[in-house]
């Protein structure tokens, strides 16, 4: 590899260079940690959250495509047992996997530089959407990242030839199946963009005394000599996938009739209907669920997503660009890792916005953590400029690189800190320049700012009352004749799916499963004159039809999305008086 910016004491400088990735890691741990629980439950993460704690009382869970992997199932309800469930350990697996993120760019110390490295790491610590999305219980950057340190760990195992990375790195890739069903766009990209790659090579060897045949033929000799070699160390990381597959996968069926992983060590005859389910059930529910053409316009799909990139991305994804260039134009020959990155990368880019099912910033993590590696190139060639301008005296090449990297920084820290930190719930936001700006990033789903005291109080009184009814519903059928909040048999919403209208109450189940509250719902006036419970939840244009049975209550107005949900929360005071007294 080439060593352009390295000392000649190579051992000094290598550990050097990793002593920084350790302290950028650290940096990206502190960054995600901060504050993790203090952002109101996104209604994805609440859907997913209920039915994890749902789990851990029935003991039953099986894989549901719609929503995604069995990551968190699996993960979350063993932390919820050990620390106990709230918005930061829900939040927890994702943050600490993403903030050692940055130690992945030790993996591609063959293909990179020492700066590149270090570049990457600090694109991986504090790009604005990675960080956001680290901060949240979704697999998407979760994906990105297990995607990352596999195909590092793959690449140190042809390098090395040591068969421990080609453990770490399948151990990674399962990993990854576990998360989301996107995974399969991930290795589609993968093959993509080593075909491309594989045309590089055939083309320059157009020319060559052998021929582009010649070339494909050594190349797929290596490649045969090398699957050889390795074929045992293949065959038990086969077997590691699948073990890893079918442990998150597998049904679990506690009570219940039916296969189930733990109830098949007892009866080791189920343990075949148990891999089954893990691996063909699994499969075909994900089929029938996302392998089908989304039914919505490209355009406006498409715009969103560049506008997600725009707000959280543009120095990333403008160095991506440059770096790519640079590795194929200006080195001698161009770098495989750099052009395979941003080939799968790219092709996201276009791709993305016609699978995905619903306009969200966290699709974009797809693209950005791929672009991040021929972007740290890009800064990394930035650096090497602007060093060799001050080592030469050029004051004014040194004030343009200095001046550039100052920009990028500050195109990297106001959108970070300000979506991530200061208004992680809000529609719009401050502009760089002054003024109100839509905030992409941040996904529709998310209620709007100030909810969080009225969320607390409301499970206060839960956790204070003693009899009866909780939390109330008061619900309506709406002009499609559809129901909204009301559930006529509330045991409905205790297994999956629940009941419809159950969805409209996102993101309060998360929050009212989580102080064990007793929930129902009505439609009749007379049952609030008569029941009168702690908490009384209803669209807020709903409050003049039952304001006057409700004597004694606080209502609170909230948005449970960022806009167009409208909801009111009544409080009753004798209730959070006594709650506050025995707190």
């Amino acid at each position: 590899m080439s060593s352009d910016d390295r000392p000649s004491s190579g051992w000094i400088s290598s550990n050097r260079t990793l002593v920084t990735l350790l302290a950028v890691s650290a940096l990206a741990l502190a960054l995600r940690l901060f504050r993790l629980g203090n952002r109101v439950a996104h209604w994805d993460e609440a859907r997913v959250g209920y039915w994890i704690l749902r789990y851990q009382k029935t003991g039953i869970w099986e894989y549901h495509a719609v929503i995604h992997g069995p990551f968190f199932p699996q993960v979350n309800s063993v932390l919820f047992q050990l620390f106990g469930a709230s918005d930061f350990v829900a939040r927890l697996p994702v943050a600490l996997v993403t903030g050692l993120l940055p130690l992945a760019a030790w993996l591609y110390r063959d293909h990179l530089l020492d700066s590149e490295m270090i570049a990457l790491a600090l694109f991986l610590a504090a790009n604005p959407i990675l960080l956001y999305y680290s901060r949240f219980m979704r697999n998407d950057v979760l994906l990105a990242a297990f995607m990352l340190f596999a195909l590092g760990f793959f690449l140190r195992a042809r390098a090395t030839g040591k068969a421990r990375y080609l453990y770490a790195g399948t151990a990674m890739l399962a990993l990854g199946f576990t998360t989301k069903e996107n995974v399969l766009l991930y290795v589609l990209s993968w093959l993509g963009a080593g075909a491309l790659l594989l045309d590089h090579r055939l083309f320059l060897a157009r020319n060559h005394d052998r021929g582009w045949t010649g070339v494909f033929v050594e190349h797929a000799t290596r490649t045969s000599r090398w699957l050889l070699r390795f074929a045992p160390h293949l065959a038990l990381a086969v077997v590691e996938f699948f073990a890893i597959i079918v442990y998150f996968y597998a049904p679990r069926a506690r009570g219940v009739e039916g296969p189930g992983l733990w109830k098949a060590f007892g009866d080791p005859a189920m343990f075949g209907a148990v891999v089954w389910e893990a691996t063909v059930g699994s499969w075909n529910e994900l089929t029938d669920q996302w392998v089908t053409s989304q039914d919505h316009s490209y355009l406006p799909y498409f715009e969103h997503f560049v506008d997600v990139l725009e707000q959280g991305a543009l120095p990333l994804v403008v160095f991506a660009v440059i770096g790519f260039l640079a590795a194929r134009y200006v080195d001698e020959r161009p770098r495989d890792l750099v052009s395979f990155a941003f080939y799968w990368g790219a092709v996201g880019v276009l791709g993305y916005p016609l699978v995905t099912d619903i306009q969200a910033g966290w699709v974009t993590a797809h693209v950005v953590a791929p672009l991040a590696i021929p972007a740290a190139v890009g800064v990394a060639l930035l650096y090497r400029w602007g060093r060799e301008a001050y080592e030469d005296g050029d004051d004014t090449g040194t004030a343009a690189a200095a001046l550039v990297a100052l920009l990028v920084v500050a195109q990297v820290a106001f959108p970070a800190v300000s979506f991530v930190y200061l208004h992680p719930q809000d529609r719009h936001v401050p502009g760089p320049f002054g003024g109100q700006q839509d905030n992409h990033i941040v996904q529709y789903g998310q209620p709007a700012d100030g909810i969080a005291p009225t969320l607390e109080k409301m499970q206060a009184v839960s956790r204070a009352n003693e009899n009866g009814t909780d939390v109330l519903y008061y619900g309506y059928i709406n002009e499609q004749s559809d129901y909204i909040f009301y559930v006529p048999d509330e045991s409905d919403n205790d297994r999956w799916p629940a009941a419809n209208s159950w969805y409209n109450r996102l993101p309060l189940p998360w929050y009212t499963e989580l102080s064990n509250a007793s929930v129902d719902s009505t439609m009749k006036n007379e049952i609030l004159r008569n029941r009168r419970p702690p908490v009384v939840i209803t669209r807020t244009e709903k409050k003049p039809d039952i304001d006057q049975y409700l004597n004694g209550y606080v209502a609170y107005d909230h948005e449970l999305t960022l806009h167009g949900s409208e909801t009111t929360i009544y409080v009753k005071q004798s209730a959070l008086r006594e709650a506050n007294s025995t707190a």
